[in-house]
């Protein structure tokens, strides 16, 4: 196990800069997500880390050591990629064991180790199959089992599970889980699969355009965001968006107005912010749970999407209806709001509904900068004394 640090971590290819001013602490055993959209950053860092690229500024520190310059089989890694590059014409036991006879390790020790492997990665009585013969999951256990063999203080996934189908991914994450937890050591794991992040890491971190935008705990990113990125990128589907301005009594919106106690936020009148709700915090009139709820927004059903174990109601606030579908559309449009119900809610293409905000789960964002000001608003005791009165002029 060892602790990996990042300091001011830039890398450029020529005019393009990849990662910028990169700082991570990774602590001994943790396990550690880096997860943003596709060129954000996230493998390059990764690849830093692990030596395969160079740092441009920088210093990169494994345990006690100042890896920068040292080639990757000094580092004491191993890597397991999305392509999981078994050789073909080996079985599983030489797949695993290849890196050590490499080496020129006594094959004593070589069994030990690969038995030892094999059990962990649950491939017990697998290992004289060709990789032909083993299904995806299998397949991808063999790769994490030819790290594992190598002992290392760090181990390092580049979207290991991306090429599985759904139903093995979700069981493959309860794998690395395990694994983790039995090998107790460092995982530095790259997604872009914010489900994946959610579940298996001890802390995230968001990355967008080669700059960190937070590190902590899954659902300290999920329910206080640093920034407008983090909200909208952690959380499926993403929270909901309004742009509007402070006034002496709340937020003015285009369509509607949340009234905000003064102690609970620090803005002030004339602000231009963006506030941010997630689907499951918008409620009908009448089931909404017992607590501080914004005035009545009245809304018209657009589009609803049953899920199973939910349905996603898709507002319209204006007499509009039909031009914005996705949930990505939605969350950044100012007559737009997706909400989220229970599975035996019945609502109809067209019909009128009254809904409410939780506002002790209402975010408000500076608009011009996309920071965090406040995660959370209660109600006013002039507000709370009518839950359901109208909205302010």
């Amino acid at each position: 196990m060892a602790r990996v640090k990042l300091d001011d971590v830039t890398k450029q290819y020529g005019d393009e800069i990849a990662v910028e001013d990169m700082n991570l602490d990774i602590r001994d055993g943790e396990f550690v997500c880096l997860v943003g959209p596709s060129g954000c950053g996230k493998s390059t860092t990764l690849e830093t880390i692990a030596g395969l690229e160079k740092p441009t500024e920088g210093t990169v520190h494994i345990g006690e050591r100042d890896v920068t310059r040292l080639p990757p089989k000094d580092r004491g890694i191993a890597m397991v990629f999305q392509n999981i590059a078994l050789f073909p014409h080996m079985n599983v036991y030489k797949n695993i064991s290849f890196g050590l006879r490499l080496r020129n390790f006594e094959q004593d020790e070589i069994d030990r180790r690969v038995e030892n492997a094999a059990d962990i990665v649950q491939l017990e009585g697998l290992l004289e199959r060709e990789p032909s013969e083993l299904s995806g999951g299998q397949q991808q256990r063999v790769a994490i089992a030819r790290a594992i063999v190598r002992d290392p203080e760090v181990f390092l996934m580049d979207e290991p599970l991306a090429n599985l189908d759904a139903k093995l991914r979700v069981h493959m994450r309860t794998e690395l889980q395990r694994l983790h937890n039995e090998l107790d050591t460092t995982i530095i794991y790259v997604t872009h699969d914010q489900a994946e992040a959610m579940t298996m890491s001890d802390r995230i971190a968001v990355i967008n355009d080669g700059h960190l935008q937070q590190i902590d705990p899954p659902l300290t990113c999920y329910n206080e965001p640093a920034n407008l990125f983090v909200a909208g990128f952690i959380g499926s589907p993403s929270m909901n968006f309004v742009e509007g301005e402070v006034t002496q009594t709340g937020i003015q919106t285009e369509n509607f107005d949340v009234v905000i106690d003064d102690a609970a936020a620090d803005v002030a009148a004339g602000d231009q912010i963006t506030m941010g709700v997630r689907p499951e915090d918008i409620y009908q009139v009448g089931n909404e749970p017992d607590v501080p709820t914004s005035n009545v927004i009245e809304a018209t059903v657009d589009v609803t999407e049953p899920m199973g174990d939910e349905i996603f109601v898709y507002l319209t606030l204006s007499e509009q209806t039909g031009e914005l579908r996705t949930s990505d559309a939605v969350a950044t449009a100012s007559d737009q709001l997706l909400m989220s119900v229970d599975p035996d809610v019945d609502l109809d293409i067209g019909e009128s509904v009254s809904v409410v905000m939780d506002r002790t789960k209402v975010h408000l964002f500076d608009t011009a900068t996309g920071d965090a000001l406040v995660h959370g608003v209660t109600a006013s005791a002039e507000s709370t004394s009518d839950p359901t009165g109208s909205t302010a002029d």
